[in-house]
């Protein structure tokens, strides 16, 4: 079993919002994840999606979307973004996901021995989009992330390794400590993929190891439009 990432597709099937308007990277950006998803996935493998997977503002919008990918082998995890706005309602939004679709939530969910937790998270302190007004929004989805995290726990067994997946970046532009990171670490959390950043001017690296986690970006602009191979079973 492989595990893949990617984020940040921002698909408009039902609504059409071209991306290409953002530069190079984009054009025609969902026919080359596609076709590279189908060179890399097997049947068993695993793809996680870390947000903003779609620009609908409703539910059945979104799920013209995700449903372009059904076809596509592996079983899919996604977890909610800042721009899904369709995602209200958790219930309803797995009672319509396609077959190998799995909606994470505060809590995690067992491939092989890979546990994978996750949440939306926030902007953190020391980032330049972090006012105060932000800081409620930012402690509630700390509460949240560890919500994920003892729901990954209780269903950890020896051998096991956690791995949280989320839409934010974790830590600032200086990679500073954070609460989240605090409770990656707390929690025994292997790797964290996340996404959120664009373009050249993003400045972040694609993969960050702080104090035994690996961090992974996997913003599919700044990959290519690749999958990203997480880990290798």
């Amino acid at each position: 079993m492989k595990i893949f990432a990617i984020s940040d597709l921002h698909m408009s099937n039902a609504n059409s919002k071209p991306m290409d308007i953002f530069g190079a990277k984009w054009v025609d950006y969902m026919d080359k994840i596609k076709a590279d998803w189908i060179s890399k996935v097997g049947d068993d493998d695993v793809v996680l999606i870390g947000g903003d997977i779609s620009w609908a503002m409703d539910l059945p919008e979104a799920l013209v979307d995700i449903f372009s990918l059904e076809n596509l082998p592996g079983k899919k995890v996604i977890v909610r973004g800042n721009h899904d706005y369709w995602w209200k309602s958790i219930s309803k939004v797995r009672a319509g996901l396609p077959k190998d679709f799995y909606a994470l939530q505060n809590d995690g969910l067992k491939f092989g021995n890979v546990i994978v937790c996750g949440s939306r998270a926030w902007c953190v302190e020391g980032s330049p989009d972090f006012k105060e007004q932000d800081r409620k929004i930012y402690l509630r989805e700390v509460e949240r992330l560890r919500l994920a995290l003892k729901s990954a726990e209780k269903i950890k067994q020896d051998g096991d390794e956690i791995y949280c997946l989320i839409h934010y970046p974790p830590f600032n532009v200086r990679r500073e400590e954070s609460l989240f990171t605090q409770l990656f670490e707390s929690y025994g959390v292997k790797k964290v993929i996340y996404g959120h950043l664009h373009g050249k001017d993003s400045r972040a690296d694609l993969k960050v190891v702080k104090n035994g986690v690996e961090y992974y970006l996997t913003s599919c602009d700044l990959v290519d439009n690749k999958l990203v191979l997480i880990k290798e079973i």
